[in-house]
């Protein structure tokens, strides 16, 4: 396990707003899917959330925290944020865009505050599980608790 005393950006900007979390780590420097991520934590892959970035017809940016085991439908996201379409941005466009690589982007701490959706399902658990803005490193936090950082709305994104 890594040491739990090293912070992220995201649990500085959580401890500057006082809220609680919990840090989960594990071993691995390449990016896993959310699922392989629960997996190694041993987490239900519905607790635990990957963030997604998008692009819109209108050239907005938006993002997307689903639950690990499912897919974005990008009708449903489009429909949620007002736009015609929009399209998975390109990894390569990740770090410029957020701050973040693949693999450890989280919706706290981007360099811009994009409009950002959950999904519906996060209001089913007292905790989410999601990156805390580095691979390796994930936490565990009340959605509600989240809203003291980020502004977010819950939708339906996700596939049937």
């Amino acid at each position: 396990m890594k040491q739990n005393n090293e912070k992220t950006n995201v649990m500085r900007i959580l401890d500057q707003h006082k809220v609680n979390y919990q840090v989960h780590t594990y071993n691995d420097e390449i990016a896993l899917s959310g699922v392989e991520v629960a997996t190694l934590l041993n987490q239900d892959p519905n607790q635990v959330f990957k963030t997604l970035v998008t692009a819109g017809k209108s050239n907005q940016y938006y993002v997307f925290m689903i639950p690990a085991n499912t897919e974005l439908d990008l009708k449903k996201a489009a429909r949620s944020v007002n736009e015609k379409n929009i399209v998975m941005i390109k990894s390569k466009e990740l770090l410029p865009l957020t701050g973040y690589i693949h693999g450890g982007c989280s919706i706290i701490g981007m360099k811009k505050q994009f409009k950002t959706i959950v999904h519906e399902t996060a209001k089913n658990y007292d905790t989410v599980i999601f990156s805390a803005g580095k691979i390796g490193y994930q936490i565990e936090i009340n959605i509600n608790d989240v809203s003291k950082v980020i502004q977010f709305v819950f939708a339906d994104v996700i596939n049937d």
